[in-house]
C-alpha cells in the first residue's frame, strides 16, 4: 500500500480566522501590553499637574489707509495665501515674545517657579512661554486664536492678552517706522539733489560767460535759439519760394516753346496775362467780321475794304511782335529765377557753415543746461512725494490688529484631559499590544499548522497530538485522547508499502518535543488492538520510559548489547499483556557506538521475530550520532515535531538526517497542541473527544439494567452489559 501522498503546496492565503488564531495564541503578550500602556497612561494622567487655558482672539488684516491716497488710486490687496502663516511666525518671534517675556518680568517670576530661583535668560523664558502658547486659526476668517496654558488660571489669561497687545504694537509701530524711514530718505535725496542742482547753475553761468552766449530770451528751462540759426530759417525760406517759382516759370516756358504761333496767340493771353495782347486780338477779331461784312457787301475792290485789310495786316504783324516780346520776357526771366535760385543756395550752404560752427562751441552750455532742467525736474517731483507721503501719514488707518475676544481665566483645567488620555491608552494599547502579537509571530519560524509542516517538509503529517497528554495505560482506552493515537495507528498502518514493516524510531530534531511519550502511547495504542509489541528506550544518555513505568533501569538495552544478560532477563512486562518494556540500562564509559554493533542489529531482527511491532525510542537527532543509526536500522521512521517549539529549518535539517542515512520517514508527527487556542486542531481531536462523551452520557441516561445497544445498532435483553476496565499500572 502506498503511502500518504503529500499535496502540492499551495500558495498561502490568510483569512480572517488566521488573525484571529494570531490574537488567540497571542493574548496572554496582547493584554500584558494592553495593561502596561493603560495603566501607564492612566498614572501618568494623573501625576501630570493640571493647567488652565485662555484663549485671546485677534483680526488681522493687510496694511490700507481709510480714505484714499494723495497720489494716486489706493492699491488693491492682492490675496496672499501664506499671510495668516507669516503672521503665526511672527506672533511667536522675538519681536512679539521677548516684549511680553519684559513686559511681564517672566525671568524673574519663572526662574523662581521652575529652576529654584536662579533667573531665566530671555531666550529660555521665550522658549517656555512658546511651548505654553498655541496658536489657531478661525476657518475661513482673517482670526486667530492666541491660546496660553498655565498652572495659574490668571497667569494663563495675562499672557494671552499680552501676547495680543504686543503684536497689535508691533504692527502699528512696523508701519510707522517704514513710513517714517522712507520719507527721511526722500528729504536727504531732496536735500542732495539741491546741492547737486547749485554747482549746475554756477557751472552754467560760467560756460555763458565763457562762451559769449546770449541767453535773455531764453525762458527759465529752455534757451533761445541763436542769430546765425533765425537767419538760417530766412533765407532757407526764400531759396524754397525762389525754387518753387523758378520751377514753375521754367516749366512754362519750355511749355509754351513747343507751341506754335496760332496756339501762342491763343495760350498766352491767359498764360501770362498780358492786356495789350489782350487787346490786339480784340481790335483784330472786330477787323476780321468787317472784312467779312465789307466783301459780302461790296467786293473785293471796294477801296473801304482795301483800307481794312490793311488795317488787318498790321493788326497782325503787332502780334506777332507782342508774342514775341512776351516769349523773351519769360525767358529773361526764368535766367534771372535761375541766378537768384544759386546765389540763395550758396547763401543757406554759408549759413549752415556758421551754424554748425556755432553749435559745436556753444554745446557745453546747452548740456550743461539740459542737466540742470533734469535736476530741477528731478527735485520738484522728490518734493511732491515727500509732500504726499507726509499727507498720507496723517491719514487715518485701518486698525491692522484688533482685538477680538480678550482672555478670560479659565473656570476648569484643560489638561490633562483624563478621558481622552485614558482611551488614547486603551486605542494605543490595543493596537501596539495587537502589533507586537503578528510582529512576535512573524518572527516566529516555528511549526504552527499542519500545513506549515507539509510545505516545509513535503511529508505527510500522520497524527496530530493535543496538549497535556497522559500516558495511555493509566488513561485507558476511553481517554479522551486515545483517538488522537489510534488516528495515529490507522495512518502508519496505511503508510506501510510492506505488511512485513514492523520496526519503527521514533525521533525528533531536539530535546523535549514529546517523542518519548508519543512512542510509549503508540505502542500502548498498538497493544490495546492485540498485537504484541515491545517499546525499546535506546536513549542511552537521557532514558525517560522507565520512568514513566515506574520501574528500575537497572538493567535494559546495552546490558543485553554488552553480553552480560540474556534477552528474556533484561525484557519487562508492564500492565498490558500485550506490551513489554526494554529500558536502557545503565550506559557505561566503554559503551560508545554500543548501537552500530552487530549485537544491536541481532536484537532488532529478533525481536521483529518475537514481536507483531517493535517501538524505539531514540535520543534527538541533531548532535548525537544514535539516533541517526537506528533511523537507518529501523524498517520506518517516524518524526515528531512540537508545535511551536523548534523553528523550520531545525525541524527540516532532521528530516534531511534521517534520508542521508537511508531512513524510511513514513510520517510526521505534530505534537502539544493547544486545542483551545488554535480552533484550526479542533476536528483531529476535540470532534471525537465531544462524539465520544456525548454518545457515553446517551448510554448513562437510559434506564437501569437496560441493555446496551449492539454494535449493529440492535439491543439485545438477554446480553449482560460488559464492562472493559482497564487495570492502571
Amino acid at each position: 500500500m502506498d503511502p500518504l501522498k503529500v499535496p502540492p503546496p499551495q500558495e498561502t492565503k490568510l483569512h480572517f480566522l488566521d488573525y484571529w488564531r494570531i490574537i488567540r495564541i497571542r493574548k496572554t503578550v496582547i493584554l500584558a501590553v494592553f495593561l502596561l500602556v493603560v495603566i501607564t497612561a492612566t498614572l501618568v494622567t494623573f501625576i501630570l499637574p493640571e493647567s488652565y487655558s485662555s484663549t485671546a482672539r485677534i483680526k488681522i488684516e493687510h496694511d490700507q489707509s481709510d480714505i484714499q491716497a494723495l497720489m494716486g488710486a489706493p492699491a488693491l490687496q492682492n490675496y496672499d495665501p501664506y499671510f495668516i502663516q507669516t503672521e503665526f511666525e511672527v506672533i511667536q518671534s522675538e519681536l512679539i515674545l521677548g516684549q511680553v517675556v519684559e513686559a511681564a518680568h517672566l525671568q524673574d517670576k519663572w526662574g523662581k517657579a521652575y529652576a529654584n530661583g536662579e533667573r531665566l535668560t530671555k531666550l529660555e523664558a521665550m522658549g517656555l512661554l512658546k511651548r505654553k502658547m498655541s496658536l489657531h486659526p478661525v476657518r475661513n476668517t482673517i482670526l486667530i486664536e492666541i491660546q496660553v496654558f498655565s498652572e495659574n488660571r490668571d497667569e494663563a489669561a495675562e499672557l494671552a492678552n499680552a501676547v495680543a497687545k504686543a503684536y497689535r504694537e508691533y504692527r502699528k509701530s512696523e508701519k510707522d517706522t517704514l513710513t517714517s524711514g522712507g520719507i527721511e530718505s526722500l528729504i536727504r535725496d531732496r536735500d542732495s539733489k539741491n546741492v547737486e542742482i547749485a554747482s549746475a547753475r554756477t557751472n552754467l553761468d560760467t560756460l555763458r560767460t565763457n562762451l559769449n552766449i546770449s541767453d535773455s530770451m531764453a525762458s527759465e528751462y529752455a534757451p533761445a535759439p541763436l542769430m546765425t540759426a533765425e537767419s538760417l530759417r530766412h533765407i532757407n525760406s526764400l531759396r524754397l519760394e525762389a525754387e518753387v517759382d523758378f520751377v514753375r516759370q521754367e516749366t512754362l516756358l519750355n511749355h509754351l516753346r513747343t507751341l506754335d504761333t496760332n496756339q501762342l496767340v491763343q495760350t498766352l493771353p491767359t498764360a501770362a496775362q498780358d492786356n495789350l495782347l489782350v487787346s490786339f486780338l480784340e481790335q483784330k477779331n472786330m477787323v476780321d467780321q468787317r472784312v467779312l461784312s465789307i466783301g459780302q457787301d461790296f467786293g473785293t475792290n471796294n477801296p473801304t475794304l482795301i483800307k481794312v485789310l490793311a488795317l488787318q495786316a498790321d493788326l497782325q504783324d503787332k502780334i506777332e511782335k507782342r508774342v514775341q516780346g512776351i516769349m523773351d520776357t519769360l525767358t529773361v526771366k526764368v535766367d534771372a529765377l535761375g541766378k537768384a535760385l544759386t546765389n540763395l543756395n550758396q547763401q543757406v550752404e554759408a549759413a549752415k557753415l556758421a551754424d554748425m560752427k556755432e553749435a559745436s562751441s556753444s554745446r557745453p552750455y546747452f548740456d550743461a543746461k539740459r542737466q540742470l532742467e533734469d535736476l530741477l525736474r528731478f527735485r520738484t517731483i522728490l518734493e511732491n512725494k515727500i509732500a504726499a507721503e507726509s499727507v498720507d501719514k496723517a491719514l487715518p488707518k485701518t486698525v491692522m490688529v484688533t482685538i477680538i475676544d480678550s482672555a478670560q481665566p479659565g473656570a476648569k483645567p484643560v489638561r490633562p484631559n483624563k478621558p481622552l488620555n485614558i482611551a488614547l491608552g486603551i486605542i494605543i494599547g490595543l493596537v501596539v499590544g495587537v502589533g507586537l502579537a503578528f510582529f512576535i509571530e512573524y518572527l516566529d519560524t516555528s511549526v504552527k499548522t499542519i500545513d506549515d509542516v507539509e510545505r516545509a517538509l513535503q511529508a505527510p503529517v500522520l497524527g496530530v497530538i493535543p496538549q497535556n497528554v497522559g500516558l495511555m495505560l493509566d488513561e485507558g482506552a476511553e481517554s479522551p485522547h486515545a483517538e488522537a493515537y489510534r488516528v495515529l495507528r490507522t495512518n502508519i498502518l496505511f503508510s506501510r508499502k510492506d505488511d512485513k514493516l514492523n520496526s519503527m524510531a521514533v525521533v525528533s530534531a531536539g530535546a523535549g518535543e514529546g517523542k518519548s511519550t508519543t512512542v510509549f502511547n503508540l505502542a500502548s495504542i498498538f497493544a490495546q488492538g492485540g498485537q504484541r509489541v515491545i517499546v525499546v528506550d535506546s536513549d542511552l544518555r537521557r532514558p525517560t520510559l522507565h520512568k514513566m513505568l515506574h520501574v528500575t533501569n537497572g538493567i535494559g538495552l546495552t546490558n543485553y548489547l554488552l553480553k552480560q544478560n540474556s534477552l528474556e532477563e533484561v525484557i519487562q512486562t508492564t500492565n498490558n499483556p500485550s506490551l513489554d518494556f526494554l529500558a536502557s540500562g545503565k550506559l557505561p564509559s566503554s559503551s560508545l557506538g554500543i548501537l552500530s554493533s552487530a549485537q544491536m542489529k541481532e536484537l532488532i531482527s529478533e525481536l521483529k521475530q518475537r514481536y507483531d511491532f517493535v517501538f524505539f525510542d531514540s535520543p534527538p537527532i541533531m548532535g548525537v550520532s544514535d539516533a541517526s543509526i537506528l533511523a537507518s536500522e529501523m524498517d520506518m521512521t517516524l518524526q515528531v515535531i512540537q508545535y511551536r517549539r523548534y523553528p523550520q529549518p531545525m525541524n527540516i535539517r532532521a528530516k534531511q538526517l534521517i534520508e542521508k542515512v537511508g531512513g524510511n520517514l513514513v510520517g510526521i508527527v505534530l505534537n502539544n497542541i493547544n486545542m483551545s487556542q488554535d480552533e484550526s486542531y479542533y476536528y483531529y481531536s476535540g470532534y471525537y473527544h465531544d462524539y465520544y462523551y456525548r454518545s457515553t452520557n446517551e448510554s448513562s441516561d437510559s434506564p437501569a439494567g437496560g441493555a446496551p445497544a449492539s454494535p449493529d445498532g440492535k439491543g439485545k435483553a438477554d446480553e449482560k452489559p460488559k464492562l472493559d476496565i482497564k487495570p492502571k499500572y
